[in-house]
């Protein structure tokens, strides 16, 4: 909804928002570019009356301001409703749909096409570190757009991607998620199937050949050009890669078993190089070179929060990171331990999304954090698990509650060592963790 303003605010309209508990970058960046935020939905309304009022899909009747809109007959839409009218019908939209990767790939897209000279427009669900915002409208006839599954409004609940009509979608992956409004993988699935079914059949579908689910999407029917990647050693599929380094940062981009490209570059991951096929292959469908983007590429730096090192202090390194899916946290650890594989490898955790708090991935979370050296959790007082009961199936990683970020920074103040790396892991702003943690290494005991 952030990118959404700051889209409308370009567009010459004149901008003002109402939320509760905004936090930087996002309540930044519109503050900077000239929207006005109120703080807290007492119902009271803009004056003179708004033209439109959109509405996010974090609110529901009865809240104050949704129920004043509604009496006072003014027009409210979804923000996806909106900019499929005022923005990409006129314009070639590549989508980047996925359980895990969406900001990350789209920023890749946006920032290739952009060093490609293409110009595009984008709306990133993160402040991509090559671009000053998060959303423009851009000059060019592109406009990359990540492409959530989660539904559009109270009042609409398809997903947002049915609403964009992509000339080109990539579809990296597929796991359950969003628990609150999807009650199994099946109803998620049919959902990508339908965003399938809205590409022209002279448009191209970007698809992850490694996930079975997606898989399954595709076999309920495609009418478009189809082209698989695969990032895993040794694929057989259109596009796949050839690591160079052991931890991926340095790698070759191959298309029908012919070399095209070649990145070096700060990022490490498998996932991240999946990441990189995925938005190289898009482009190549939108007539961009695959060397030209491979050389675009290597001048790329993730978005803000994803697996963003905050910098060395008194001697442990620290990243910040938006995992909150036990397949995303698996990445995650294992692109830091293939980094830094004799490190002490430490993660706090805010188990913050909704699937997470209801519990649906106590399983696979266990799982997944047992990459960890040590594991600390924030009992946030809704969740409905205790996270001291979370079964951790490797005998050496030890598991610590904390029931406030207060006593996570006072843990890390007395039981850390010099060459630990701490990551941090939360969809949200964790209470500001990041920065007290970088201020309270910072500051001289």
């Amino acid at each position: 909804m952030g990118g959404i303003a700051l889209i409308a605010r370009e567009l010459g309209h004149k901008v003002t928002g109402v939320d509760a508990g905004a936090y930087p970058p996002m309540s930044t960046l519109l503050s900077e570019h000239g929207v006005n935020l109120t703080e807290g939905y007492t119902g009271e309304l803009p004056a003179p009356a708004p033209d439109c009022i959109l509405i996010g899909n974090a609110l529901s009747r009865g809240n104050p301001t949704v129920e004043a809109t509604m009496t006072t007959g003014l027009d409210y839409q979804s923000g996806p409703a909106w900019l499929s009218r005022e923005v990409l019908s006129t314009r070639t939209v590549i989508a980047v749909a996925g359980t895990h990767g969406k900001s990350t790939t789209s920023a890749m897209l946006a920032h290739l096409l952009d060093r490609c000279g293409q110009q595009p427009g984008f709306l990133i669900g993160a402040v991509p570190s090559t671009f000053s915002t998060s959303a423009r409208c851009g000059r060019g006839k592109h406009f990359v757009i990540e492409a959530d599954e989660y539904d559009s409004a109270f009042f609409d609940k398809r997903p947002k991607f049915v609403h964009y009509h992509p000339h080109v979608a990539i579809l990296n992956n597929l796991e359950f998620d969003h628990g609150d409004i999807y009650s199994s993988i099946e109803d998620i699935i049919r959902q990508f199937h339908y965003l399938v079914r809205t590409v022209s059949a002279n448009g191209t579908l970007i698809v992850n050949q490694a996930d079975t689910n997606l898989a399954r999407a595709i076999e309920m029917g495609c009418w478009s050009r189809l082209e698989w990647f695969d990032a895993r050693p040794d694929a057989d599929a259109l596009w796949t890669v050839c690591p160079q380094s052991r931890d991926c940062s340095e790698f070759s981009v191959r298309y029908r078993g012919n070399t095209v490209g070649q990145i070096v570059w700060p990022l490490f991951g498998q996932h991240n190089m999946a990441n990189a096929l995925a938005a190289i292959a898009a482009a190549n469908a939108v007539g961009v070179k695959p060397a030209d983007a491979c050389t675009a590429l290597s001048s790329f730096i993730p978005p803000k929060r994803r697996l963003q090192h905050l910098g060395d202090h008194n001697g442990l390194r620290v990243y910040d990171d938006f995992a909150h899916h036990p397949t995303a946290i698996t990445a995650t650890l294992d692109a830091l331990r293939q980094k830094h594989p004799q490190q002490c490898l430490m993660v706090v955790l805010e188990a913050r999304s909704n699937t997470m708090k209801l519990g649906h991935h106590l399983g696979q979370l266990g799982q997944a954090l047992s990459a960890a050296d040590r594991v600390i959790i924030w009992r946030r007082p809704d969740l409905t698990w205790d996270p001291a009961q979370l079964a951790i199936p490797n005998g050496s990683t030890t598991l610590e509650v904390c029931n406030s970020v207060e006593d996570i920074l006072g843990l890390l103040n007395t039981t850390t060592h010099p060459g630990d790396q701490i990551v941090l892991m939360s969809n949200g702003d964790f209470d500001g963790l990041a920065d007290r943690l970088i201020n309270q290494l910072s500051t001289p005991n």
